[in-house]
């Protein structure tokens, strides 16, 4: 059932955005799946864009299927029916660094072009590339955005996903290492996890003002983690109190950021991700050169610089 269903919604997607690749579908046509992290958030549907600019121009079919939660459990039967189908590539963003390597091995073993895109695994022989943006640096630039929001000093809490997510962690690190290094005003209250989940994000936030009326910034390491602690701060009639910097700009974001909810957002580029994740899956089978890591890079938004016309192009789309 779970397989069909994921079948199902990779056609509904397909049938949405007009079709997939181009060239006409020959027996020789290179195939190639995008697995995402979590089907229909803007960041990976943003990503699949991106894909599928780049899949049509070099003629290229692509599928893109993801799960309905960013969930391991949910991921790895999708990953077991693409390897199933036999794909040239896949391109995947994994859910979880261990959990995954278990079918991603499998995959690897059926001689299917593994590319890794935003999110990777532990094991370092899985994935001929990797793409991603430089999370550490991110966090670090969310660090350095939320001190100087909150003046040098006060009680910083940080919200993420889920432990176990490269990405995520990686920014944590980085914002952690940066208020450590730099900024000694400002005291860290540990991180707290919100699966993922907006309304568990929100009721992180409600708690945290409760113990810590004097909070004084929040960091959201992702999409859903900002858009939870946004509606919070907003409910408990604390914006412009409690600063906010947030990871990701999907339109949910963009709104708060306007609203002065969140005072800025670190934007990522899914779109480059994933058409870079599919050149370099085309030239893995081809047999021509991979480069195994390529970093992309972030953009700050503010309030002052959102409306110009190099950040609207960089601003998360719901589809093509």
């Amino acid at each position: 059932m779970r397989k069909a269903m994921a079948a199902l919604g990779a056609l509904l997607m397909i049938t949405a955005c007009g079709g997939e690749g181009g060239g006409g579908g020959g027996g020789d046509q290179i195939r190639v799946t995008l697995v995402q992290g979590l089907a229909g958030e803007e960041f990976y549907e943003t990503m699949a864009c991106g894909a599928r600019a780049k899949a049509k121009e070099l003629g290229v079919t692509l599928d893109v299927q993801g799960p309905q939660k960013f969930d391991p459990t949910l991921q790895t039967p999708i990953v077991n029916s693409v390897v199933a189908g036999k794909p040239d590539a896949l391109l995947i963003a994994p859910t979880d660094v261990k959990a995954m390597i278990a079918p991603l091995t499998q995959a690897k073993q059926q001689d299917i072009k593994i590319i890794l895109v935003d999110t990777v695994v532990e094991d370092q022989s899985i994935g001929l590339s990797r793409i991603s943006t430089d999370n550490l640096k991110g966090g670090a630039a969310a660090a350095k955005a939320l001190s100087e929001q909150v003046g040098g000093k006060g009680k910083a809490l940080v919200i993420s996903t889920d432990p176990g997510v490269s990405t995520v962690d990686a920014r944590i690190k980085g914002f952690e290492e940066e208020i450590k290094a730099n900024h000694p005003g400002i005291t860290s209250l540990g991180v707290q996890y919100s699966h993922n989940d907006v309304g568990e994000a929100s009721r992180i936030v409600n708690a945290a003002l409760a113990k810590d009326p004097d909070l004084a910034g929040v960091f959201a390491t992702n999409l859903n983690s900002a858009t939870g602690a946004g509606s919070a701060l907003q409910q408990a009639g604390k914006l412009g109190q409690v600063k906010m910097v947030g990871f990701d700009a999907g339109p949910a974001q963009v709104k708060q950021l306007k609203d002065g909810v969140v005072q800025a957002l670190i934007a990522q580029l899914p779109g480059d991700i994933g058409a870079k994740g599919v050149e370099q899956a085309v030239a893995a089978v081809k047999g021509q050169q991979v480069t195994p890591s390529i970093p992309t890079e972030a953009t700050i938004i503010t309030a002052g610089n959102v409306d110009q016309p190099e950040v609207q192009k960089v601003l998360y789309k719901a589809g093509c």
